[in-house]
This record gives C-alpha cells, sequence and structure tokens, in this order.
C-alpha cells in the first residue's frame, strides 16, 4: 500500500515540477521580451539609467558567482570591472578599436588579470581572501591616476564611438548593456546545468570528493576566480559604454562594497531576475533618494535592511499559506 502510494505521489509530482521548470521558463521570456520592448515606452533619462542597472546587474553577478560557486567573497571586484571600463576607453580612444572588438578583450584581460590574482592567493579564503581583495580596490584609482598618459587621470575618457551607424546612442547604449547581461545569464544557466558547473560545486562543498573524481581545489578555485574577474571585467565596459564616460572616482572602492552589497540584495542569486533586483538597488534607489540630503546613507541602510529581511522571511510566509490544513 506504501509502496502504491509513493509511486503514486512520485507520478503526481513530475507533471508538477515540469508545469513549476515551464513557467519559470516562460517568466523570463516574458522578462526578456519586455526589457527588448521597453525602451520605445520610456522618457527622458530612463534608457540611461536602465543602462547602468544593466551594467551593474553583471557586476552583481560577478560577485555571485564567487560566493555561489567558491565559497568566498571579494571587495575588490571594483578593480576588475575598472579593467574592463578602461580596457574599452583606452582601445577606443587611443587606438580606435571599435567596441565589438575591445569587448571581448576587456573580458579575456580580466579572466587573465584574475587567474594571476588567484594563482598566489590560492590558499587564502575567508576574511583573508577578502581582505587582499579590498587592497586591489584601493589600489585601482592609484594605478589609474599614476598612468595619466593612457587613462586620461582625474578627468578620465570619453566612450562614444557608434555601434551601429544611423541608430540613437541612447538606444545602443541601453541594447549593448541589455545584450551583454543577457548574455551572462544564458552563459550562467548553462554553466549550472553542465559537468563543469557540478565539478566547481564538488570542489567546494567537498573537496575531498572533488579530489576522488580528478578535481583539485586549487585549480577550481582559480577557475572560478577567473570566470569571475571575466564577468565583472564585462560589466566594466558595459559601465563604461552605458555611461560614456570613465574616470577613476568611478572605481573606488566604495564601487567594489556596492557590488557585494548588490549580490547581497540578489541573494547571490544568478538568474536574470535576481541580477536585475541587485542591479536595480545599486542604480535606482541612490537616484530615488538623491533629494534626502544626509538622510540617503539612512535611508539607504534601511531600504537594504528591508530588502534582506523580506528575501528571508517571504519563503516561510508563502510555505504557511501554501500548506494544506490538516485532515485535507
Amino acid at each position: 500500500m506504501s509502496e502504491s502510494v509513493a509511486s503514486l505521489s512520485a507520478r503526481s509530482g513530475a507533471p508538477a515540477e515540469w508545469w513549476r521548470l515551464s513557467a519559470g521558463r516562460a517568466l523570463s521570456l516574458l522578462l526578456v521580451a519586455a526589457l527588448l520592448c521597453l525602451p520605445f515606452f520610456l522618457r527622458g533619462s530612463w534608457t540611461y539609467t536602465l543602462g547602468l542597472c544593466f551594467a551593474n546587474a553583471i557586476g552583481v553577478l560577478a560577485v555571485s558567482v564567487l560566493v555561489r560557486y567558491g565559497g568566498e567573497v571579494s571587495i575588490g571586484h571594483g578593480f576588475f570591472a575598472a579593467v574592463g571600463a578602461y580596457t574599452v576607453a583606452i582601445l577606443e580612444n587611443r587606438l580606435g578599436v571599435p567596441l565589438l572588438v575591445s569587448l571581448p578583450a576587456a573580458v579575456v584581460l580580466g579572466v587573465v588579470l584574475g587567474i594571476c590574482f588567484a594563482w598566489p592567493s590560492r590558499k587564502l579564503s575567508g576574511i583573508y581572501l577578502a581582505v587582499s581583495t579590498m587592497a586591489l580596490a584601493l589600489a585601482a584609482p592609484e594605478l589609474i591616476n599614476n598612468a595619466s598618459g593612457w587613462t586620461g587621470g582625474f578627468e578620465g575618457l570619453y566612450v562614444s564611438r557608434e555601434v551601429v551607424p544611423g541608430v540613437p546612442m541612447s538606444l545602443q547604449r541601453y541594447y549593448v548593456a541589455l545584450f551583454a547581461l543577457l548574455a551572462v545569464a544564458y552563459a550562467l544557466a548553462r554553466l549550472r546545468q553542465s559537468r563543469q558547473g557540478l565539478t566547481l560545486l564538488l570542489a567546494r562543498s567537498h573537496p575531498a570528493a572533488a579530489d576522488a573524481f580528478g578535481t583539485r581545489r586549487v585549480w577550481a578555485r582559480v577557475a572560478v576566480m577567473g570566470i569571475s574577474c571575466g564577468i565583472a571585467a564585462l560589466s566594466g565596459a558595459a559601465l563604461a559604454f552605458a555611461g560614456s564616460t570613465v574616470s577613476p572616482g568611478g572605481f573606488t572602492l566604495w564601487f567594489s562594497i556596492f557590488l557585494l552589497v548588490g549580490s547581497v540584495v540578489s541573494f547571490y542569486g544568478l538568474t536574470l531576475h535576481r541580477a536585475l533586483i541587485g542591479g536595480a538597488f545599486l542604480t535606482l534607489v541612490p537616484q530615488f533618494l538623491s533629494g534626502s540630503g544626509a538622510w540617503i546613507p539612512v535611508l539607504y541602510g534601511t531600504a537594504l535592511l528591508g530588502v534582506i529581511l523580506a528575501g528571508h522571511y517571504a519563503p516561510q510566509v508563502a510555505a504557511r499559506f501554501r500548506r494544506k490544513p490538516e485532515g485535507a
């Protein structure tokens, strides 16, 4: 009797799981369609603001990848975002390289520098790794200013070259950032379903088991850092194009901290909607609070606490409402 009940529940659970996955995919497609059509219904500076939001969302994903697959926290991803932003800006201003070439170059450089940082620090973890990444964030503005011949120093550089001639720049800035975000979200979705993604998760949670399968945790950590830093560099490149300018003031330690805050707000999610939540918190909330004067830090902290508490307790409240009454 118990076996028949178990088999019946299993059979009834399979369609429910399929329906849940199908509904999730349908909602994701609707979200993508809405984002693609949104510029035609927006007015004023909203296309500019949302372009920055998408670029920040990519940075949030970069930090979340490191947390999810590496089990580590970074306070220095602003450094790699600066690498991506200045790669695009320098190649355009000094060498005349178009964005379609400089964007992949920025990602590759971010991956290489991430690996170069990860290998010497491969034995660091926890607060020690976080502090070492913070050193990168502190060094970024100084390095940029000292290389003023290439970076433009305090004044920075403009990024204004068209990707598609004849299309308004406002739309180009919006869609380049959006397509970059969609590409990263899709790539991470594929990584979650791949053997390589499972291997990285195994190396993080069960190092001994990973060694038994021939995967060393050290190499997994280096690979995760390289992937994360490459995404951060793409975030910086998208920020440079969406914002039309780069300067050292945009890549201070606070920028790295805000990326971490956005990752926390998104609960380290690697999906499109989670990334958008983090990016919106970094971009839209400060804009809404811009007229609050000295109350901005207080209100921003309150909003951060509210989002975290809501995300923590919302699943529990929803589970109570979904719970069937006894005897039903």
